[in-house]
């Protein structure tokens, strides 16, 4: 037996559990994600850094995050002609919950979404698919299948997916597109009528806000 195929094995077992304990979470009524999200972030965290790889390997360092900046500015000219085109077909609404705690908890999450996104599993179908657009391909689709049965939510996040994990690999930074992420999503928030989206909720969240208003 090959030295790869435990690693190999190790890595499926690790995607298909932290994926299945990540949609779960999403699945499971408000009051008992109280419990079980922070159990689930802990342990995603530390089978990422079981594997024993630094700052920059994580893409929470100095490495590539100059060159990445460019992602922000490209963000926020994203997020103003949407919102222009929101204000001028009617759709732009004030965002639910806008205080700062709200706001700055958001973008924290997003920032953590993308070291679970890069960190966790794309780190690992790279490792478990025969290219590197293969893995890109299926860590978009996975990320926005996370967002179900919220269908605005999971196209946007399909596209941001693809496009976060294509960039992350070029870059191998984490802030800039954690940032990006957060902007972009309070953008889709205020853009998108509540209608839709559901302020943002996903899982049984999504169907419990539709089934109460």
């Amino acid at each position: 037996m090959s030295s790869e195929h435990p690693s190999r094995t190790r890595d499926l077992i690790e995607l298909i559990l932290g994926y299945g304990a990540v949609v779960g979470v999403i699945w499971t009524p408000e009051h008992l994600q109280r419990f079980f999200a922070p159990v689930v972030l802990a342990l995603t965290l530390s089978v990422v850094l079981a594997r024993g790889k630094d700052r920059d390997e994580l893409g929470l360092g100095w490495r590539g995050l100059v060159a990445s900046l460019w992602i922000l500015p490209a963000a926020t000219a994203l997020a103003a002609l949407s919102i222009f085109a929101a204000a001028k077909t009617g759709t732009l609404h004030p965002l639910y919950k806008a205080d700062f705690a709200h706001i700055s908890g958001y973008v924290v999450w997003t920032i953590y979404q993308q070291f679970l996104l890069q960190d966790y599993f794309m780190d690992r179908l790279l490792r478990l698919l025969p290219s590197n657009s293969a893995a890109v391909a299926l860590a978009g689709t996975l990320f926005a299948a996370a967002h179900l049965p919220n269908l605005v939510l999971t196209a946007a996040t399909l596209v941001w997916g693809v496009v976060a994990c294509a960039l992350f690999r070029r870059y191998q930074n984490i802030w800039a597109l954690g940032l990006a992420q957060g902007l972009l999503g309070l953008c889709f928030a205020i853009c998108v009528p509540d209608a839709l989206h559901h302020h943002l909720r996903v899982g049984l969240g999504y169907l419990r806000y539709h089934a109460t208003q």
